[in-house]
């Protein structure tokens, strides 16, 4: 190899290590990144308490003591007796008061068996000089449900006339139909007489009279 060309090289290496020498590096700015410290909120747990066993009271075959013995009932069947059962058709007024006059009278006993009784100058009407007279006799009230059904009927109505002219104590003596005879009770009851006369003075009179209920009279 030729001296020259060995010396040309070593020459451009010096001078080549030379320029580069003098150049100065860079200098590299370190910038230290801090990671964010993260706020954390720790939640603090409660502490489980314990499971309390569950104790199982053990039976026992001893039946326990009652304070009030359960009552009994009786297995014999009790009589009952018969008067326990009936009741007074119509109960005897309270002392000291009297029934109106217009009242309808309701017979607890057969009717016609007491009619006048215990009424003084109680007369028949055949007996008399001279009969009552009818001064107002309104007509009956028609039931409906007989009306409604086409059906007409009649009703004997006993009573008696007083000395005053005044009906009292009338009741049904019979009828076609039973519906006729409370309305044809309270129309009697609604009756006034010109009273009958037995030797010139006015007298009770016992009277009896159909009262004829028909739809063609309405």
């Amino acid at each position: 190899m030729r001296k020259d060309l060995i010396v040309g090289i070593l020459v451009s290496a010096l001078m080549h290590g030379g320029v580069l020498w003098g150049i100065q590096k860079p200098k590299v700015k370190v910038v230290k990144v801090e990671e964010e410290q993260k706020n954390e909120i720790q939640m603090v747990m409660p502490e489980i308490e314990p499971e309390e066993e569950e104790t199982v009271e053990e039976l026992n075959d001893e039946t326990p003591e009652t304070a009030l013995a359960p009552p009994s009932l009786i297995d014999l069947p009790t009589v009952v007796p018969v008067q326990a059962f009936t009741q007074q058709i119509q109960p005897p007024p309270p002392p000291g008061l009297t029934p109106s006059r217009g009242a309808v009278v309701v017979p607890v006993n057969k009717p016609g068996s007491q009619l006048g009784k215990g009424m003084k100058d109680l007369f028949n009407i055949a007996d008399l000089d001279n009969p009552p007279q009818a001064r107002f006799q309104p007509g009956p009230n028609y039931p409906f449900e007989m009306r409604r059904a086409g059906i007409s009927g009649e009703v004997t109505v006993a009573f008696i006339v007083d000395s005053n002219g005044n009906v009292v104590e009338a009741y049904a003596v019979k009828s076609t139909q039973r519906e006729f005879e409370s309305p044809a009770v309270q129309a009697v009851m609604k009756w006034k007489f010109k009273p009958g006369r037995k030797g010139g003075r006015a007298v009770n009179t016992k009277m009896q009279v159909p009262i004829v209920f028909n739809l063609s009279d309405e």
